[in-house]
């Protein structure tokens, strides 16, 4: 295991995902956005497309009654009767011959007599017609005819209109302007998902930086069992009392595997130190004196291993503050040198005193 390389793998890939997550987070609230706009644009152009349709349907009523009363008193207008804002209107008789009318805009005249003569327009329906006027700019009408009627029967046509093409240019307004609100709102978004992303990930990394101390902490505290037991096993393979060739193999088996096991913890310890980041610190207040005593007795088969005397001046009752943890393994570090490049048949002393 290679802790530094795969922290840096890690940190990459944590990145990585939380971009990703981003992004994906953006896509679906962008999703979201976009079939709100579309959602309150259709709403909007509905409510006021069917509010249109239904006026000028009922203007097309008022405009073939006032037709009919007029044929039935035997006389014709040709003022603009029945005009109302943005309203016009073209009566023809059965022959196809103009009767009255109330014009529309001198621009959009000419296409929308167009419409009428070549353009089926639909009779009780209102249709909405896309027109270019004289100037090439783009109208939208709403379009209807239904039939004069007189003594039950249908003596001509009248065709309604309404040029409603600045409702629509105040929906396409209102939409730019709700799509420039939704972008500021995913931007928004893209941030806040971002920041949620990385608090998805943290834990993640906690949980790599914890299981990096384990190996770091195990690696050092299972130094010394393992050098415990292999003093252990050279005192009993050079004891003369065992003859018994099975035993002695069984000691040979237990040096070997724990050689294993030392090479591997020490290959873990030295990886596991490689990552350079520091290490959260937990201090606390406890006994050094007890700390050091117990290092003294798990050490003394290592030093007895060696011929080599381990004493210790150690005052009882000496309180510090600090991380237990790495004080200790500090200690067993020092302690472990300290017999490791002592010379056989010497001695090691460990004191502890306080510092004035």
């Amino acid at each position: 295991i290679n802790w530094k390389r795969n922290k840096q793998n890690f940190t990459t890939l944590s990145n990585h995902s939380r971009k990703k997550l981003t992004l994906y987070y953006t896509v679906i609230m962008f999703a979201v956005f976009a079939c709100i706009l579309l959602m309150v644009r259709g709403s909007v152009e509905w409510a006021v497309s069917s509010e249109q349709a239904s006026e000028v349907a009922e203007v097309a009523q008022d405009v073939a009654y006032t037709e009919s009363m007029m044929l039935a008193n035997g006389m014709y207008m040709g003022d603009d009767l029945g005009q109302r804002d943005r309203f016009f209107f073209y009566v023809f008789d059965k022959a196809g011959n103009l009767q009255n009318y109330s014009r529309a805009s001198e621009q959009l005249e000419h296409s929308i007599l167009e419409v009428i003569n070549y353009a089926p327009v639909p009779i009780g329906d209102v249709s909405m017609v896309e027109l270019k006027d004289s100037k090439n700019k783009k109208a939208v009408l709403l379009l209807t005819s239904t039939d004069i009627i007189l003594n039950h029967t249908a003596v001509g046509t009248v065709f309604v209109g309404k040029d409603v093409t600045a409702f629509y240019k105040g929906i396409k307004k209102s939409t730019y302007f709700m799509a420039g609100i939704s972008m500021i709102a995913l931007i928004i978004a893209a941030f806040i998902g971002y920041s949620l992303s990385g608090k998805v990930i943290s834990p993640m990394e906690e949980a790599y930086e914890r299981q990096r101390q384990f190996a770091a902490d195990a690696s050092h505290e299972l130094r010394t069992p393992l050098a415990v037991v292999m003093a252990s096993a050279d005192m009993l393979q050079s004891d003369p009392s065992i003859t018994s060739p099975i035993c002695k193999q069984v000691i040979d088996d237990l040096k070997d595997e724990v050689k294993k096991m030392t090479k591997l913890v020490g290959d873990l310890l030295t990886v596991a130190r490689s990552d350079g980041n520091a290490e959260k610190l937990v201090v606390t207040e406890f006994s050094i004196s007890e700390t050091f005593q117990q290092i003294i007795r798990n050490m003394q088969a290592i030093a007895e291993q060696k011929n080599i005397t381990l004493t210790g001046n150690i005052p009882d009752d000496m309180v510090y503050r600090g991380d237990q943890q790495k004080i200790s393994q500090l200690i067993m570090i020092f302690v472990d040198n300290a017999i490791k490049y002592t010379p056989k048949g010497g001695e090691v002393s460990v004191n502890l005193q306080e510092k004035k």
